[in-house]
């Protein structure tokens, strides 16, 4: 049994980590890929049967799997994203829910033919639209930070609100004496939600408060945070079942917001854990699922289900978010997103069994319903989003853009350029006088420090998918690249070269803590300008069959000073050793033409 247990943790844990390479490789939605490779692994070919081996640690491992990923969650909400859709969240987190509860109660009673009890747990349980599923997505999707963070607030906020309606729910109609009933089993409720969420903003502001004074050490800053995350998850459900959630949700947002130096590395930690987490999670769960369970779907089943992701949905966001400061893209792009995952599958599975106990037999259709739920809802909105966004116009169509960092007259030139072939720009500098020459020339400029919390609430990158550090401050390139090298991925990071190769031993920077070195190694700021001012332009040339790589070296005698390559797909290549193909496009920074040749 023990080795049974081992092989599982190791085959769940490689397919999850190989699942969600694959989703980044090949562009596929991450959740469609996890729910897929689950489904292979459980039901198709027995390789992995989680309630078996794992019996009834199943449920506590996916309970505290759950927390850490609210945890997470709440860690990546901030406060001033509300400045811009606080309104619109607002809406959806108070009016959405209650009419989407409503809506779906009714649909599952008249529609599906569902028992009140039943119908009830159903319609709190389809009001979740977690982390797990909605993350990962808008990771895919590179929305506009206001789109993204409506998605966001929604279902980090109610994912533990619409696992507490439905335990709320479910122990009213299952439980029985004098508690469960009445005002004092609401007041019950309302005092052990207050008590939760106090206790993980308490827990927050002590860490929040130890951290900067160093009564922590660096190394244990993360550890100590996830057994905060335990911590605070256990004294929320010793208050009532589910309160956990609302506790680690509270947590994560109180040290969110802050401000704590060491911030970004903690949420670099709890992303790594939660990674690995969701990808677990969606692998057990889908491999959990039986076949059978699928049976229990009857016409009016499908009907209820088509209702609740084609109509409730769509009006539920319209009639909360009337009046909101929500312009219709947003509101279209909401109504139709909502992807339901792991919370939505645990409470179902944990409670039909219970309800069936209890009495109610058409609790068996509960656990199927839900699942169904999750699969279709995750296969459509995990294969559409970024389809619906970008016909939306709130999504980029591809992420090939370049973030410029230091307004230079060269740097300037490129952009130019890169403009003239339609690749998006955006020139940055903290010196209003050096970004003049942009703003004369027409192109996206941004005005201030990069590094700055200001530029953390303002900084738009959704269309932009490099970022180039091109100051005269070889420090400063390096300090931009570290701080966007998560965000951007590593690959896609550059900056200047150093100013010699001899002194990169002695003087330069180790890479992890710099971006990837752009051009050649003399391509140095100093030298650049140099040859800038001797009448050196970027310019640009098609390579083709006929006119192959080869051919343009020996016109260009060689010169491969600082040169980039823009793809026939439009992805750019700032790496001087790679080779360009025939209907790519060179951009080389090379010495005027003579008037004769030119």
């Amino acid at each position: 049994m023990e080795h049974q247990v081992v092989h599982m943790v190791v085959i769940v844990a490689c397919a999850g980590v190989f699942a969600q390479w694959i989703a980044w490789r090949f562009r596929f939605p991450a959740i469609v890929v996890l729910t897929m490779l689950g489904l292979i692994l459980g039901p198709v070919s027995n390789v992995v049967d989680p309630e078996a081996i794992f019996g009834d640690l199943l449920r506590p491992f996916v309970q505290l799997a759950v927390a850490v990923i609210l945890f997470e969650g709440g860690l990546n909400l901030h406060w001033h994203e509300l400045k811009d859709s606080g309104k619109g969240v607002r809406r959806l987190i108070s009016a959405g829910l209650i009419l989407s509860f409503i809506f779906g109660s009714l649909a599952a009673r008249y529609v599906g033919g569902l028992s009140w009890p039943v119908a009830t747990v159903f319609g709190a349980i389809i009001v979740v639209t977690g982390p797990t599923v909605i993350m990962p997505l808008l990771r895919q999707a590179r929305l506009r930070p206001r789109t993204a963070s409506i998605l966001k607030w929604e279902g980090i906020v109610n994912d533990p609100l619409g696992a507490l309606l439905a335990v709320v729910l479910f122990e009213y109609w299952v439980s029985s004496g004098p508690n469960t009933h009445g005002i004092g089993f609401g007041f019950e409720l309302v005092a052990a939600l207050f008590a939760a969420a106090a206790t993980g903003a308490a827990v927050g502001y002590g860490l929040g408060k130890a951290y900067p004074r160093g009564i922590v050490p660096e190394y244990l800053k993360g550890p100590m945070m996830l057994a905060a995350v335990f911590l605070v998850y256990a004294i929320g459900n010793m208050l009532h079942e589910e309160a956990g959630l609302v506790s680690t949700t509270v947590l994560g947002l109180v040290m969110g917001n802050m401000r704590l130096p060491s911030i970004d590395e903690l949420r670099r930690f709890k992303e790594y854990i939660t990674v690995v987490l969701v990808s677990g999670l969606f692998i057990v769960l889908t491999a959990n699922l039986k076949p059978d369970l699928l049976a229990e779907i009857d016409t009016r089943s499908w009907m209820l289900l088509f209702l609740v992701i084609f109509v409730i949905r769509p009006v539920v966001i319209f009639l909360a978010t009337i009046g909101a400061d929500m312009d219709i893209k947003d509101r279209i792009l909401v109504g139709w997103i909502a992807p339901r995952g792991i919370v939505a599958a645990a409470v179902a599975g944990a409670f039909s069994i219970k309800m069936i106990d209890a009495g109610y037999s058409d609790a068996v259709k509960l656990l199927p319903l839900i699942f169904a739920l999750i699969l279709l809802t995750v296969t459509l909105h995990g294969f559409s989003i970024g389809f619906v966004a970008r016909r939306l116009g709130i999504a980029s169509e591809h992420q090939n853009g370049m973030v410029i960092v230091g307004a230079s007259p060269w740097s300037i030139e490129l952009a130019k350029k890169l403009n003239e072939m339609d690749v998006p720009v955006l020139l940055v500098d903290s010196s209003w006088h050096r970004l003049r020459p942009a703003r004369l020339a027409g192109l996206p400029i941004y005005f201030g420090q990069l590094v700055s919390e200001s530029a953390d609430e303002t900084f738009d990158v959704s269309s932009m998918g490099y970022i180039f550090a091109a100051t005269d401050n070889d420090a400063y390139n390096a300090l931009v690249c570290t701080r966007f090298a998560n965000e951007f991925e590593r690959q896609r990071v550059f900056q200047l070269p150093m100013p010699s190769q001899a002194q990169h031993e002695t003087k330069g920077f180790t890479p992890a803590l710099r971006g990837r070195l752009a051009f050649q190694d003399e391509a140095v700021d100093e030298e650049i300008l140099r040859r800038y001012f001797q009448g050196w332009r970027f310019q640009k040339t098609k390579i083709t069959e006929e006119y192959t790589f080869e051919n343009y070296l020996a016109d260009v005698e060689e010169q491969n000073f600082a040169r980039l390559i823009i793809k026939a797909n439009g992805d750019l290549k700032l790496n001087h050793e790679i080779v360009p193909d025939a209907g790519d496009t060179v951009i080389n920074f090379l010495p005027a033409k003579p008037a004769e040749k030119a």
